[in-house]
């Protein structure tokens, strides 16, 4: 095991851990009077490992030469590319919090926590293990150190109600999608003799044993918890709508991806040779979360809770691309993955700007009645956003759902992909709800608050991504789309 080599490859783990151990000191030393600095050098910290991904995308990095600790790790184009998507949105949530627990929405506990920070920069290192896991142990690892971060940061306002509600309903229920992960992975360690990833793969060769199957339906099931896939997304609206909204803008993003790129690492270099096993269950998981995402969005008032429905609705496009089973559709899914984080942290960045004089946050559509007309600059950037996740062309959403369709019908899937666009049908009647209700009726005058300089910036460059502008990003997007897509069939 060649350790200097092993080091080298997880140079932006080593960064990570450092500066979330050192701050979590200056945090324990300083207390909240340090929130703000802290949350620079994390900011800092992120760029910086981000900055360490950037050759290894540019030029694509496969083969043995990206194995780490004995293949504990894998650090290939499919996990730099995972990477840099959660590391742009932990920077963006880091950025739009501050505003957020500054203001009366904080309730009694008004003012940024230091520990904020530091669990995302500890949830951010759980994230990067996980997209880099080559043995089961590893995935454990980082996705129980995730876990452990996201529950603290969902009831981290101790004394409001829901936000306590929301953390321990994620704990209740995260705890039982680990525990079924873990009996899950279990079973293949018992009826394969292995537990790094080749290893469980030759082993599962052939025919499946009925104790074979169990283990990857249970796997299956414990990481469709973690992307909030059907039926295993019923803690998704509670937990959105009680956890502090940057938080939630978090959840919404950097654990989508990372989850999104463990199942679909799992599903090509694991399970790649039983393809007839795990399709049938990937096909009704994106089929049911694309309908019930349209539907159990259409009655929802609040727009958190409605946003977590289409969020539910999205991984269902997303998981599109994994059922076709070939690398066009992993490089259409990851191109889908990148254009819904923009969508959805522009989305989270305008409800933080939904505030009044005093500071209240709002969040139903009531209060939203008639914005086009007390914040008309808001609205048109909410139009957008809303817009391109319909996929109402020309906006960036469409050509997401686009690529996604074209290499389902590629796969032959034709019937599949018409079921899912009839779906995409029902799902924007309650996006185009927004536009109806921000400039169609009546003023409610209640957002009449001043926005922070940081969510502007976010609003504006997302809408601008979602934009036609964003087209101009599509040629580099499907290049290091396709590399990452390509690195996950070279299993040998």
């Amino acid at each position: 095991m060649d350790f200097p080599a092993s080091f080298a490859l997880i140079a932006p783990e080593l960064l990570l851990t450092s500066a979330g151990l050192v701050l979590l000191l200056v945090s324990a030393w300083g207390g909240d009077k340090l929130a703000r600095l802290v949350a620079v050098l994390a900011v800092t910290a992120l760029f910086g490992a981000g900055f360490m991904l950037v050759p290894g995308l540019h030029f694509g990095v496969d083969g043995p030469d990206t194995l780490a600790f004995g293949s504990l790790m894998k650090i290939d184009s499919f996990a730099l590319f995972a990477k840099a998507l959660i590391y742009l949105s932990a920077i963006a949530c880091l950025i739009m919090a501050p505003a957020f627990f500054d203001s009366e929405a904080a309730g009694r506990e008004k003012g940024m926590r230091a520990e904020y920070s530091v669990l995302i920069l500890f949830a951010v290192l759980g994230m990067s293990i996980m997209v880099s896991a080559a043995d089961f142990m590893t995935l454990y690892l980082g996705l129980e150190l995730n876990s452990l971060a996201a529950y603290v940061l969902a009831s981290i306002l101790r004394q409001d109600q829901r936000s306590a509600e929301a953390g321990l309903k994620y704990f209740v229920l995260g705890a039982l999608a680990s525990g079924i992960l873990l009996y899950g992975m279990s079973l293949l360690y018992g009826f394969t003799g292995g537990t790094d990833f080749v290893s469980v793969r030759a082993g599962l060769e052939g025919e499946m044993s009925t104790g074979q199957l169990f283990g990857l339906i249970f796997v299956l099931s414990g990481l469709a918890f973690k992307i909030a896939a059907v039926p295993f997304h019923m803690w998704t609206p509670d937990v959105y709508e009680g956890a502090p909204t940057p938080v939630t803008a978090f959840f919404s993003t950097a654990p989508k991806v990372a989850a999104v790129a463990l199942t679909t690492r799992v599903v090509f270099e694991v399970f790649g040779g039983q393809v007839e096993a795990w399709q049938q269950i990937v096909m009704f998981m994106a089929l049911a979360s694309i309908v019930f995402g349209a539907l159990g969005a259409i009655g929802q008032e609040n727009l958190k809770r409605l946003l977590a429905y289409s969020s539910i609705n999205n991984v269902g496009f997303i998981l599109l691309g994994l059922a076709v089973g070939i690398p066009e559709g992993a490089s259409a899914m990851l191109v889908y993955l990148f254009i819904y984080i923009a969508m959805s942290l522009g989305s989270f960045a305008a409800l933080l700007m939904l505030r009044g004089e005093d500071g209240k946050l709002y969040e139903t559509f009531g209060d939203i009645s008639g914005l086009a007309v007390t914040r008309p600059a808001i609205a048109w950037g909410l139009l957008f956003l809303m817009f391109s996740l319909a996929g109402i062309p020309p906006l960036l959403g469409f050509y997401g759902k686009f690529v996604v369709f074209q290499a389902t019908v590629e796969a032959g899937l034709v019937a599949f992909a018409a079921i899912a666009i009839a779906a995409s049908v029902i799902g924007a009647f309650y996006y185009i709800k927004f536009v109806k209700v921000m400039f169609f009726d009546e003023p409610a005058g209640v957002v009449t608050g001043k926005s922070g300089a940081a969510h502007w910036v976010l609003l504006g460059l997302t809408a601008a991504i979602v934009s036609p502008l964003g087209y101009l990003l599509t040629p580099s997007l499907t290049d290091l789309a396709d590399k990452a897509a390509a690195s996950l069939f070279l299993v040998p």
